[in-house]
């Protein structure tokens, strides 16, 4: 049972780094694949449709963490604050540019929404990286510092922009689409995207194994209610997830929205 308690938060996490990490680092990167406001709408449009379902990934696994894990999400809440906090700032500066965008016709309002988005997903993107430098060396009681965490959380966070390139790539057409493809050369957006994607799925992995999860599961009774409840959602959500995709598939030829 405390096995399947790991894979379950292991699904989740994976989820959202998979799916949700494309649209930050779309986000990240707005001003350089949109020049101008309507470029930059058409590069949101890209994540409009995915957006809030890939959050709901992030949301779970802080749910599945809370439920089956409650130590260590003590420990790490408490431990890994600073960073924790500047996740929860850039997640609300990026989804306020991304709701308040479209609310206004005016360039200046355009101009400071898409400013939020950058900096809202750059600093999500920097606090993983900040979180996972820590995490990677077996340090959750405390927040990673010195140069070496912050060549680690750049580096991860780099890794965020380049799956969000991939994922630009997939989606947009004609010179937005062009101009995705220039920036990682000549490699096919597919494998690009499937080797970042690997990239993550790798991180996400060994942060997995450098946790004491075995060790910190919640009690039997606790974990026999929450694991059949997750048994049975858990393919629901992915069926949803699969489902939008699927309808979203096609590259964007139009403004969202957004």
């Amino acid at each position: 049972m405390e096995l399947l308690a790991v894979v379950a938060l292991g699904v989740f996490a994976l989820g959202y780094f998979l799916l949700g990490g494309a649209d930050i680092g779309v986000g990240m990167l707005l001003p350089v694949l949109g020049r101008d406001a309507a470029q930059r709408r058409l590069v949101i449009a890209a994540i409009a449709p995915f957006f809030l379902g890939n959050e709901v990934w992030l949301v779970a696994t802080a749910g599945v963490l809370v439920g089956n894990f409650p130590e260590l999400e003590g420990e790490l809440l408490s431990g890994l604050f600073p960073a924790v906090v500047l996740l929860l700032c850039g997640w609300i500066l990026r989804d306020m540019g991304l709701w308040l965008r479209g609310r206004a016709d005016v360039r200046a309002w355009w101009a400071i929404c898409d400013a939020t988005i950058t900096g809202g997903s750059w600093a999500v993107a920097l606090s993983w990286g900040w979180m996972f430098a820590g995490l990677l060396a077996g340090q959750f009681h405390a927040v990673a510092t010195g140069p070496g965490a912050v060549l680690a959380a750049v580096a991860i966070a780099a890794v965020f922009a380049v799956h969000g390139l991939a994922f630009a790539a997939l989606r947009l057409s004609g010179p937005l689409h062009q101009r995705a493809r220039a920036l990682f050369g000549r490699g096919d957006e597919r494998r690009v995207f499937a080797l970042t994607s690997a990239a993550m799925a790798l991180l996400c992995l060994v942060v997995g194994i450098r946790l004491p999860l075995l060790d910190n599961t919640a009690d039997p009774g606790t974990l026999g209610l929450l694991l059949p409840a997750m048994m049975v959602i858990t393919p629901l959500l992915i069926a949803a997830q699969a489902y939008a995709w699927w309808v979203c598939r096609g590259r964007v030829e139009r403004p969202s929205y957004l």
